[in-house]
């Protein structure tokens, strides 16, 4: 093995896929590396055989697959690659931050998608992640029929609110009756505690997010959290007398 890599074959069989297609990433940008079959013969002409190099196959079609190398329209070989944007972005930003793209890749509320996804895959972190929490505060806002004065945490206890007496009128539009009144106050304990801690705070000072896997799971606990929403019946979610 050169230099450039110093991965014995046990090694290429231990890491994890992701983990070995990204130092193969590092491999193919050193070697200025144009084809993946010649890449892959490479390791064979080292005696490289067996599971060890069906392991880096299967990093090479990682790679391939996942948009890290694309195939080089300048070239007629079917083989021939180049490193694609979000291939340097990897090799900048490191593995985390791919791993949290990809778990991002997944089927998004329509809203999330358009709004929160592109954000998030510019690297605007913290503008995701506001944006995703604002469209649970906006969405539970107008299915509780509120007022666009009522805001965070405060919106979130008068949409949700349990009753304080027996006949229910004073429960909040959102209240689920038709659930154990424990499992109801928890539901209102969920959307203030996301509201308060990941929606509130970049409302009113700089939050900096430098953890894409953070910012990916407020994306995805947003989503969840309109995904609730989205379940509780009509009859509790009727529009308050004399709200706008």
């Amino acid at each position: 093995m050169d230099t450039a890599w110093d991965l014995s074959e046990q090694d290429v069989l231990d890491l994890p896929v992701d983990e070995l297609a990204f130092r193969a990433l590092h491999y193919i940008k050193a070697t200025n590396e144009w084809n993946l079959y010649n890449w892959l013969n490479s390791f064979r002409n080292r005696g490289v055989r067996g599971p060890a190099l069906r392991a880096l196959s299967e990093a090479g079609e990682w790679l391939r697959t996942h948009g890290l190398v694309a195939w080089n329209p300048d070239q007629s070989d079917a083989q021939a690659i180049f490193i694609t944007r979000l291939g340097e972005r990897a090799l900048a930003d490191g593995l985390p931050t791919i791993r949290a793209i990809h778990r991002l890749d997944i089927d998004l509320l329509p809203e999330l998608q358009a709004r929160a996804r592109p954000q998030f895959l510019r690297g605007d972190f913290e503008t995701a992640s506001f944006v995703a929490m604002r469209e649970v505060e906006v969405q539970v806002r107008e299915q509780a029929g509120l007022r666009n004065s009522q805001l965070g945490t405060a919106l979130m206890q008068e949409a949700f609110k349990p009753p304080k007496n027996a006949d229910g009128t004073t429960a909040g539009p959102l209240y689920r009756s038709d659930v154990d009144g424990g499992e109801s106050v928890a539901l209102m304990d969920l959307f203030k505690g996301a509201v308060g801690l990941f929606k509130n705070p970049p409302s009113h000072r700089r939050v900096t997010f430098d953890d894409p896997t953070e910012a990916a799971e407020i994306v995805l606990l947003a989503d969840l959290l309109l995904r609730l929403l989205r379940k509780i019946p009509p009859a509790t979610s009727s529009t308050p007398e004399g709200a706008i």
